[in-house]
């Protein structure tokens, strides 16, 4: 699984420390995990977290990446606007046991963490266990088991909801603000990267109209 981990401006200077735990547990298990930024408090790409949930669903979406890592302070925003987007099913985590549950009765693919709010002593520990809980077992098996069925049936139906619901991503794309777009995938590796790993063609060419 590719896993991609994303910082915005507030919480830019944290992207080390996450980083590190985010490896530590989920490169043993196998899967890879590409950054994107920002990569400091200086890194000259500035991204608020709505230019974050406009990159991880471009991401998502083009099936570039598996899952998307990213937060801000309270992780609320950061939350809200990656749930802003089709293709992207993001829960706010706070600690192991939110970690655990949503990978299972949620099954998403992207959590938001907050960076800011009660992020102190012991802070890089709560994100090495979220990490492993999230992981731990294959995704969406249901908790307490006895609820699988009803679990995953909802789920089926909220990712029916919102097939109807949610616009085309590439449509999404052409009609936003185009600076806002262009911003948040100005990263220094993006366009070779989702070029090289995306697999949604029609998302691939509208990507590269709004970069042009």
């Amino acid at each position: 699984m590719k896993i991609a981990l994303i910082n915005e401006d507030s919480q830019a200077a944290k992207n080390a420390i996450i980083l590190e735990a985010l490896k530590k547990v989920v490169e043993p298990m196998g899967h890879e995990v590409i950054n994107f930024g920002m990569f400091g408090a200086d890194d000259p790409v500035k991204h608020t977290y709505v230019q974050n949930g406009i990159l991880a669903a471009v991401l998502l979406n083009s099936g570039a990446v598996d899952y998307v890592v990213t937060g801000c302070g309270t992780g609320e925003g950061a939350m809200l606007a990656l749930n802003s987007f089709p293709g992207v099913i993001c829960g706010h985590i706070e600690d192991p046991l939110d970690a655990y549950t949503f990978a299972q009765i949620n099954d998403g693919n992207a959590i938001a963490l907050p960076f800011a709010k009660g992020f102190g002593w012991g802070g890089d520990l709560n994100l090495t266990y979220i990490f492993e809980k999230l992981l731990c077992e294959e995704s969406g098996q249901g908790y307490p088991r006895e609820r699988a069925v009803p679990e995953k049936r909802n789920k089926k139906i909220l990712d029916e909801v919102r097939k109807i619901s949610m616009r085309p991503m590439p449509d999404i794309l052409r009609e936003m603000d185009r600076e806002l777009v262009k911003g948040a995938l100005g990263g220094a590796f993006f366009a070779e990267y989702f070029f090289n790993n995306c697999k949604d063609a029609a998302l691939a060419e509208a990507v590269k109209e709004v970069l042009a």
